[in-house]
């Protein structure tokens, strides 16, 4: 069974709706400043700077449903409006319509206040939702009650591949006949003191504090560290027929689905990156198409020393000869990493360059490593190549979870 992309949507830190992200990161803008906080101060964070929301949510959504929602369930609401406004809100009975929107993390924000507020001012005063509203499955829980989403609400965790796995999930419910339409993606709000401090401890963030914008450069051979970001990313997909059926616009198609896992190291990808080539080359044998249909790639690219290269090897010992025919792109150069948005919203830009037949750039890249190998797009968007229909979005995760999603124009 066909399955295609019906609506889009986001909120991200280039903007709070896709038509505004697109065009900033068509621009090559950064999204990522210094936080307006004494965090650094009070407690000694190292990291004073990431890609917050260009739009907050409780600009959008209505104060009842920001004091019942943690900022990830928010921001996935948000996304999911829009996507689900932009498929022009499917005429679908509720049995044969799925929700699956996941987190890499979870409702951090509640469950550090709420633990705040047990130590100041006592058990009484936690707040009675403070469970439904920490736990990684709310998002898609609150997707699931908003649209009447009753096929099945799901939220598979996997780090930061989590919201592209949620896009696979969606594509399996809907080949496997459980559903017509499914609400899918990921989201991530994040920016809290304690995951900035614990990343930083892991040498795992970039600590460019006097140049924000400039901090997260993937494949620069002055790369140190990944910037953390929030935000989310969904996606509307349909059976081909029942979006011919109702007439939908179809932005793309989905083709395959790869999935691995390193079994390697809780944080550290496999050296020699065999788990990630393995994820592309199998979403490419389940979509029936070759390399040489292959036109770019989103990569996952987080600006880390060891975990770009390994990709950037991975992709090249995959394409082969045709390397130099494919567009790749880094897109966490302007959004920052949004963990488990991240495959969501990338998801969505490489839909966007299907569509358009544009790769957007990747920033900050002024010096490439010298082994990168393999035609990165950068400063200003180019012309996808004519002919080629495909685009792979990679997205790797903690705990050694590979997924590679390929969209067909």
């Amino acid at each position: 069974m066909n399955v295609v992309v019906t609506g889009l949507g986001t909120t991200s830190p280039l903007g709070g709706d896709v038509a505004s992200t697109w065009e900033a990161a068509l621009a090559g803008r950064s999204g990522v400043r210094t936080l307006e906080n004494d965090w650094a101060e009070q407690y000694g964070v190292p990291v004073t700077f990431a890609g917050q929301l260009a739009v907050r949510p409780d600009e959008v959504l209505s104060r009842p449903e920001t004091k019942r929602m943690d900022p990830s369930a928010q921001m996935a609401i948000v996304a999911a409006r829009e996507a689900w406004a932009d498929a022009g809100t499917p005429d679908v009975d509720s049995e044969r319509l799925g929700s699956v929107v996941s987190s890499g993390i979870g409702g951090v924000w509640t469950l550090l206040t709420a633990w705040d507020t047990v130590k100041e001012r006592g058990a009484s005063r936690v707040l009675p939702l403070t469970v439904p509203m920490l736990m990684p499955n709310s998002p898609t829980a609150y997707v699931s009650l908003e649209f009447k989403a009753r096929a099945g609400a799901h939220a598979p965790v996997s780090a930061c591949a989590s919201g592209a796995e949620a896009i696979g999930m969606g594509f399996e419910m809907i080949q496997s006949g459980r559903a017509d339409v499914v609400i899918c993606g990921g989201t991530e709000a994040a920016i809290h003191p304690l995951p900035i401090s614990a990343f930083a401890s892991m040498q795992a963030l970039s600590k460019r504090n006097d140049d924000p914008a400039g901090a997260s450069r993937p494949y620069d051979v002055s790369r140190d560290g990944f910037v953390l970001g929030e935000g989310a990313g969904v996606v509307v997909l349909e059976s081909e027929e029942h979006a011919k059926a109702r007439g939908a616009r179809i932005y793309a198609s989905v083709l395959g689905l790869g999935m691995t896992a390193d079994a390697h190291h809780i944080a550290a990808p496999e050296p020699n990156g065999a788990g990630q080539t393995r994820a592309m080359e199998l979403a490419l044998e389940r979509a029936g198409l070759t390399t040489a249909d292959v036109a770019h790639v989103n990569a996952h690219a987080t600006s880390t020393p060891v975990g770009d290269m390994i990709e950037a090897r991975g992709i090249r010992s995959l394409l082969g000869s045709h390397a130099d025919q494919v567009l790749l792109s880094a897109t966490k150069s302007m959004t920052g990493h949004l963990l488990g948005g991240a495959g969501a919203l990338e998801s969505v830009f490489t839909i966007k360059a299907l569509e358009t037949r544009t790769a957007p750039p990747t920033i900050n890249v002024t010096e490439p490593d010298p082994e990168l190998e393999v035609d990165l797009v950068r400063d200003t968007p180019r012309a996808l190549p004519e002919g080629q229909i495909a685009a792979i979005n990679n997205s790797f995760g903690f705990g050694g979870h590979n997924v590679a999603l390929v969209f067909g124009a």
